[in-house]
């Protein structure tokens, strides 16, 4: 990964290959952001006259090159925008700065070194542009030639200017931003390998190497297993294919915590749809139906990292849906881990299976709340977009929570309820429920249906991500094209929160 230092040197006097000062869009035209002091004293007080020349304005995701003058040691002045400039004397948007940063990065790719002289000199906004460089610094290349990916090598070295390297607090935004930033580039490599090598069998390999490497316990059940126990949802959906289903219980545990949280992924590594096989255009990015799975890894690794003071219990439900001569059919029952049966009216609605499964098993070790994080629905798309997950929660308090710590890390999310009217509409006349309702508020029931799994007086949390997992437009910010690791931030965030005795 790209490597972080903090530099206390000015902006003009830091060797690299670009420095990056930021500019903001006022309310009489762009003015520079702090930080670019030295940089414009070099331009004799003109970058931000230049600048406007040249076209910037200060916008959002703006990226402005241009040579730099004597006086400053980089070859090339790099200005990124910041959007909106705050008001006098106010900070500027933690989101704004992780974008800008990420776009600098982006920018740089191929670069061996840049110096950030973002407004980075408090804790908090040195770890916003931290954060928003490392991710944005990320290229998935591991599949393609060498000479296909020189250009797109991600930045190999970022200095933030202005931040105090002997500052513990300073020292500590660091050491938080690279550990976060890890583990949702760990989460973007599995979401982008294709399933002909990431499948059950393997995902659960790379988690149990993890836990060597960083002092997690494991227990991984393969199909023999999961039959003997009664996973029936897990060996539902996994029955069509040739690599079988795997449960994978991951745990970071601390000695003085007095909380714990269970975190639940799906894990489909390639979801055909099974018999309810999905239409030509929907399958050829279903490698990142489990990216719920992988953030609920990465999230696990990261509170490891960090020392939080909470006890993380990761739940990784991994299957592969596929359409083989013994996999499950419409209107088959499966009877599930909590002893409920299922009527499967379709085969393309497996990842709720694996989670009920996870989610019963989860129940019966009593944590503090259960959060589970999934690739869930089509219909979650067409109510949110592409840009936000959907929150649904049996505690109106907790989904505030959960909304309000997702907002705070930069991830877009939005509560929604669970109308008990739609309960009834999943009733089935052969099992005590299906696996479908009515198609308007498809989401909504896929919520519902969770709900059903979930053991009694727990607090428990659901997470749509189907929107903003997997990105296949032009990248921006620091959002990569492919896998974006979503929802690992807000679960670290739960986890910090939980440390510190503010989520509950």
């Amino acid at each position: 990964m790209t490597a972080l230092t903090l530099s206390p040197s000015s902006a003009a006097a830091l060797r690299a290959d670009a420095v990056v000062v930021g500019v903001a869009k006022g309310p009489k035209g762009p003015r520079l952001a702090p930080g670019a002091e030295t940089v414009d004293d070099a331009f004799g007080g003109k970058l931000i006259a230049v600048l406007g020349t040249l076209g910037a304005t200060g916008a959002e995701g703006e990226a402005t090159k241009l040579p730099a003058p004597e006086g400053v040691k980089a070859a090339v002045v790099l200005a990124v925008g910041l959007g909106e400039a705050p008001a006098d004397g106010a900070a500027y948007d933690a989101e704004a700065l992780r974008k800008a940063a990420g776009v600098a990065a982006r920018t740089l790719a191929g670069s061996k070194k840049a110096a950030l002289a973002l407004p980075a000199a408090t804790p908090a906004d040195l770890e916003a542009v931290a954060t928003g460089a490392l991710l944005g610094a990320y290229a998935f290349t591991a599949y393609q030639a060498e000479e296909k990916t020189q250009s797109r090598r991600p930045l190999a070295e970022i200095a933030v200017v202005g931040a105090k390297p002997r500052d513990k607090q300073h020292k500590a935004a660091a050491e938080r931003a690279i550990a976060v930033a890890a583990e949702v580039n760990r989460a973007r490599d599995l979401i982008n390998t294709p399933s002909n090598d990431l499948n059950p069998t393997t995902f659960a390999a790379a988690v149990q190497d993890a836990a060597k490497e960083h002092g997690l316990k494991v227990e991984v059940l393969d199909e023999k297993a999961l039959a003997k126990g009664g996973y029936g949802g897990l060996i539902g959906v996994g029955r069509g294919s040739a690599t079988p289903p795997r449960l994978v219980r991951v745990a970071y545990k601390h000695a003085k915590a007095t909380r714990t949280l269970a975190f639940v992924g799906k894990g489909i590594t390639y979801d055909s749809g099974g018999i309810s096989l999905k239409p030509p255009g929907h399958n050829e990015t279903m490698k990142c139906d489990m990216s719920g799975a992988a953030a609920v890894f990465a999230a696990v690794v990261a509170a490891a990292k960090l020392g939080l003071e909470v006890n993380v219990t990761g739940w990784l439900a991994l299957a592969e849906n596929m359409p083989g001569g013994n996999a499950t059919r419409p209107g088959d029952v499966l009877r599930m881990y909590s002893g409920k049966t299922v009527e499967v009216l379709n085969t393309d609605a497996e990842g709720r299976l694996v989670l009920a499964d996870a989610i019963a098993r989860a129940s019966e070790e009593a944590p503090d709340a259960i959060v589970d994080v999934a690739t869930l629905t089509g219909a979650m798309v067409l109510a949110l977009g592409d840009g936000r997950f959907g929150i649904m929660a049996n505690d109106d308090d907790f989904r505030t929570a959960v909304h309000q710590t997702a907002l705070a890390e930069g991830e877009d999310s939005w509560p929604l309820p669970l109308p008990q009217q739609l309960r009834k509409t999943f009733d089935s006349s052969v099992a005590d429920i299906a696996n479908m309702g009515v198609r308007q508020g498809g989401g909504l029931i896929a919520g519902l249906f969770l709900r059903e799994f979930v053991g009694e007086g727990i607090t428990w949390a659901h997470l749509d991500i189907a929107g903003p997992a997997f990105y296949e437009g032009t990248p921006y910010g620091y959002t990569p094209k492919g896998g974006t690791g979503s929802a690992v931030r807000t679960l670290v965030g739960l986890a910090r929160r939980a440390a510190e005795g503010t989520l509950f």
